[in-house]
């Protein structure tokens, strides 16, 4: 079984779990189960946690110990389980505090829209209770058929979002990414990822050189769209802090100097994520070698 396919069965299971428990048992309990969850896929997951020990160690610039990976995976399982609350609506007495919204606004209020670049830093769900009932929505780029039962799943839990996908492979997906942002709707990628097995490039980050999704950046660059940096960084329970950063106000690609720009923005997007890995190091959830994807095997990943 591939990294990609065991990552999404992993995610799924978990994801599941946390629903169920949450649905019924409410989040004071799930929160305590969240610790024997941890455990078990901390003692499942020997690839878990080599990707972890291996990452960690570089964003605490030190050998990862046991307790490090511990809690590491153990603030995913709290970001799966603020993630159901997220997605049913039910994230009310969360408190999120937002840096750099006059930024961002300064863009919307122009009437044209954003790509906005995630990651897999904290949860970009957060963004969704952020922006529940605000007039301008985004719209998330994934690539569904990699997804599977993960996909279904948080579909069946929030309807809408499932409705605002732009599907990546789809022959539209461009048209439709360069329609939502001439509609003044914000449209988000997580790019530190590619999932399809598209073009990349290697950047340095966190000491080594790591591939990237030149996807993104390319697309900005066609569509001629601000771009903004999101961050959605689990600070404790029920405690979110949601960073947007101005990255560019257009994506140049020259003709001649195509793959020198390219990379300029692709280590600037990895110099920027380095950054909040270090600020945050547990909120990163890249649960397979990051530096040698082709040899790796997690399964807690989403």
């Amino acid at each position: 079984m591939s990294w990609a396919v065991d990552r999404e069965l992993g995610s799924a299971f978990m994801l599941r779990i946390m629903l169920w428990l949450a649905l019924r048992l409410g989040r004071r309990v799930c929160t305590a189960l969240l610790y024997p969850i941890t455990l078990y896929f901390y003692l499942r997951s020997p690839g878990t946690r080599a990707a972890s020990r291996d990452y960690l160690g570089r964003a605490l610039g030190r050998r990862a110990r046991k307790a490090d990976v511990l809690r590491h995976i153990f603030t995913f399982a709290c970001v799966i389980l603020d993630r159901v609350f997220f997605l049913t609506g039910s994230s009310q007495d969360y408190r999120v505090e937002v840096e750099g919204l006059a930024e961002l606004d300064a863009i919307l209020d122009s009437g044209r829209g954003c790509i906005l670049l995630g990651s897999h830093m904290g949860s970009f769900d957060v963004l969704r209770a952020f922006g529940r009932g605000a007039p301008v929505k985004v719209k998330p780029v994934m690539f569904r058929r990699k997804q599977g039962p993960l996909t279904a799943l948080l579909e069946a839990l929030d309807p809408e979002m499932a409705a605002s996908i732009i599907e990546i492979g789809r022959t539209d997906a461009m048209l439709r990414v360069q329609e939502s942002v001439a509609a003044g709707e914000m449209v988000g990628f997580l790019a530190d990822r590619d999932p399809d097995g598209g073009r990349t490039m290697p950047v340095d980050f966190l000491g080594e050189a790591a591939e990237f999704a030149c996807g993104p950046l390319i697309i900005a660059s066609v569509i001629e769209a601000p771009v903004m940096l999101f961050f959605g960084v689990r600070t404790g329970p029920r405690r979110y802090t949601v960073r947007f950063e101005p990255f560019a106000e257009r994506i140049v690609l020259r003709r001649r100097e195509r793959q020198a720009d390219l990379r300029h923005w692709i280590e600037r997007y990895a110099a920027s994520l380095e950054r909040r890995c270090r600020e945050t190091p547990y909120n990163w959830f890249n649960f397979y070698l990051f530096w040698n994807p082709a040899g790796s095997a997690g399964t807690v990943d989403d």
